[in-house]
């Protein structure tokens, strides 16, 4: 599917950051669906899964009586985020990209540097994020959720566009 065809990006210079005082971002090419979880590769697979429990904790952190659970959440986010999820981005930079970039084709090209910026960007809105979160992990929820839910989404909807992007940069 040509990026052309896809439907218009939810991020773009309208939308507002939950951050500090981060300019908007610009507005980029719309991106394809997101595959189905078992048609993934395994690593997008799995952080999937974990902005799904992202996505949980959001919604869990206003409720006092699930704290303990949020808790949890949190810290295994971190933990994925700080690793696997890092780990990941860092072999694209290092073994994947730089062999797409050197290829003549300009479509490819566009889309690796897309998914270059897409690390950037969400490298940027973890460190907001963490700090945050790692609060919560240890019992700190008040205070926080304010931030938290706007930003939570803000970083799944950026990842999974990164997601849908990248596979089908991976199909092609």
């Amino acid at each position: 599917m040509h990026a052309e065809q896809w439907p218009q990006s939810p991020l773009n210079e309208d939308t507002m950051s939950a951050a500090t005082l981060r300019p908007a971002r610009p507005r980029r090419l719309a991106v394809p669906p997101l595959p189905a979880p078992e048609t993934m590769d395994e690593t997008h697979r799995q952080i999937d899964h974990v902005l799904t429990q992202m996505e949980l904790l959001a919604q869990l952190l206003p409720q006092p009586a699930k704290r303990a659970q949020v808790a949890r959440l949190a810290t295994h986010v971190c933990s994925f985020f700080n690793g696997p999820a890092r780990a990941h981005h860092e072999a694209e930079e290092t073994q994947v990209f730089p062999a797409l970039l050197a290829g003549h084709d300009a479509t490819v090209r566009a889309q690796v540097q897309r998914l270059q910026q897409d690390h950037n960007w969400i490298e940027e809105d973890w460190l907001e994020l963490e700090p945050h979160l790692q609060a919560v992990a240890r019992g700190y929820v008040p205070g926080h959720t304010d931030f938290l839910r706007p930003a939570l989404a803000e970083f799944t909807s950026l990842y999974r566009e990164h997601l849908a992007v990248e596979e089908a940069l991976l199909k092609n």
